[in-house]
């Protein structure tokens, strides 16, 4: 049988070492030897002898989403064997992180990620309940960080006296050390006749970037393995 179908950059090889990998734009490969972490629904394939279990739907068990607050499940895949991670075909991203880095990321756009990093749900610091209880994961240790981005994303520095404002809506993540508030770039005037739609944003200050997608958020579908 001939096809562009099987061309090489289409297979997929056997792993060559333990973690993850692209295994192209929209999919991550994760050899798996030991355990791993993943959000709920987004295993694709899998071969050898891998077990995948719910996480509790305690702090630990799930990530906050950043606006609503919603808890994003996870699960722990646990064995040796490949699997395949995707999500209604988002463009996929690797970050590793060195110990001493941090990293705070929005829940909706975390994939999957190594053990051996540490997480934990955060209140987005000068939000308040105004912007709707902002909540985001703060990921720190060594070790590898899969994210989907609906579209490519645009990485933005952040200098000291010159502050980023972000849509809460589009924002992927930031480094840790930014400072964060709300604010408000639409007047009263403004909101009586209608508004912009753009009436709050997230102010980051310090040093250091942040991520965000070239959309606004779209319902999620909900799926389990």
């Amino acid at each position: 049988m001939k096809s562009d179908l099987f061309s090489a950059d289409n297979l997929a090889q056997q792993a060559v070492a333990p973690g993850m990998s692209l295994q192209n734009s929209k999919s991550v490969k994760y050899a798996v030897n030991g355990e791993m972490h993943a959000r709920q629904g987004a295993m694709i394939a899998f071969r050898g002898n891998l077990q995948f279990e719910r996480k509790g739907q305690g702090i630990g068990g799930m990530l906050k989403r950043a606006v609503t607050g919603e808890g994003l499940p996870l699960m722990a895949v646990r064995g040796q064997g490949e699997a395949w991670f995707a999500h209604e075909a988002q463009n996929c991203f690797i970050v590793e992180l060195e110990h001493g880095d941090s990293l705070t990321v929005n829940g909706r756009n975390v994939l999957c990620f190594d053990a051996t990093l540490s997480y934990e749900i955060r209140t987005v610091k000068g939000a308040g309940m105004t912007g709707g209880g902002l909540f985001n994961s703060l990921f720190t240790g060594h070790g590898k960080l899969a994210l989907v981005c609906d579209g490519s994303p645009i990485v933005i520095p952040v200098a000291p006296n010159a502050p980023v404002f972000v849509d809460t809506d589009a924002v992927v993540g930031w480094s840790a050390a930014l400072d964060t508030s709300l604010h408000r770039s639409q007047s009263i005037g403004s909101m009586i006749r209608g508004g912009s739609g753009e009436a709050v944003q997230l102010r980051l200050d310090g040093e250091g970037f942040v991520v965000v997608r070239p959309s606004e958020l779209t319902p999620q579908k909900h799926s389990a393995n």
